[in-house]
């Protein structure tokens, strides 16, 4: 009996059911796709990091004066490792960051307060230095040489506030520029840190040789897994239509199993299965049904 309800239709995928399987999936692809862009995104940022590597870094050092014409001055980055040169004294006075990581120990980083011949303030980071006998004391406080000096340091931003941390005393919880001039209280540069690069003695040009902590190393030229990660999310966003068109076909085939296009289906897949033989797993079933 041919009735209408009985006629191969793709009408079942208009319920509720399927309109929510399908629903599902375009809410995971754009979640896949933002998570993508957020990849592609973070791959700039990364790839930017490695231009300014290699466009400053290596550069000679310029006047501070230049680079930073004001103390609030910083150049959107542009100016990220560039070497900066000053002369002037260290004060007596060293500020300590904690919670600073190197390598697989947790320790300090020193700032030390250059007062440049204009008389304003400069934060040198002078390196890191381990932990004492407990975490929230220094060791071996390095102190900065005395005179007339001058300095090569590479230029950094202001690092942000850390929420739930605060400054105690001479101790930071991250360099924060703006908290630095509040503690020194004189002009002093908020747009831009230093990290030692050398010093020279003021008079004579000749390098010193003063101990200092462990200074940062080059950073890596290295734009991550960002990529490779992107890309993941947009084949995600093919699997999830790929499946989702297997699910509509086998619904299909479950509800109309005698139709025309099941039965070419089929064939075809009889076809294929004769042409490349049986399978390992095909054989051993055939064994098994054969012995019962």
């Amino acid at each position: 009996m041919n009735r209408e309800s009985d006629q191969p239709s793709w009408g079942f995928l208009r319920s509720k059911r399927w309109a929510g399987y399908t629903g599902l999936v375009v809410v995971f692809s754009i979640v896949c796709a933002l998570l993508g862009q957020w990849q592609f995104d973070r791959r700039a940022q990364a790839r930017a990091e490695i231009a300014r590597i290699d466009a400053n870094y290596a550069n000679a050092a310029l006047p501070l004066e230049e680079v930073l014409p004001s103390l609030d001055a910083y150049s959107d980055d542009d100016d990220k490792w560039q070497t900066v040169e000053m002369t002037g004294e260290y004060e007596e006075r060293v500020l300590l960051v904690r919670n600073r990581p190197n390598q697989q120990s947790v320790g300090f980083d020193m700032l030390a307060l250059f007062r440049t011949d204009s008389g304003n303030v400069f934060v040198v980071n002078r390196g890191w230095i381990d932990a004492g006998n407990t975490p929230d004391e220094p060791g071996k406080i390095v102190a900065p040489p005395e005179g007339r000096v001058t300095v090569h340091a590479r230029l950094k931003e202001s690092e942000p506030e850390i929420p739930g941390r605060e400054t105690s005393g001479d101790m930071l919880a991250t360099i924060n520029l703006n908290d630095v001039a509040d503690l020194v209280e004189q002009p002093t540069y908020t747009g831009g840190y230093g990290l030692l690069s050398a010093e020279f003695d003021a008079a004579t040009e000749e390098p010193l040789s003063a101990e200092a902590g462990i200074l940062q190393p080059k950073p890596e030229r290295d734009e991550g897994p960002h990529l490779s990660y992107a890309l993941q999310w947009y084949v995600f966003i093919i699997m999830a239509w790929i499946g989702l068109a297997y699910a509509i076909r086998m619904e299909y085939r479950s509800l109309y199993p005698q139709s025309e296009r099941t039965k070419r289906q089929d064939k075809k897949t009889a076809e294929r299965k004769q042409r490349r033989g049986l399978d390992d797993g095909e054989i051993e079933d055939a064994l098994l049904d054969a012995h019962r």
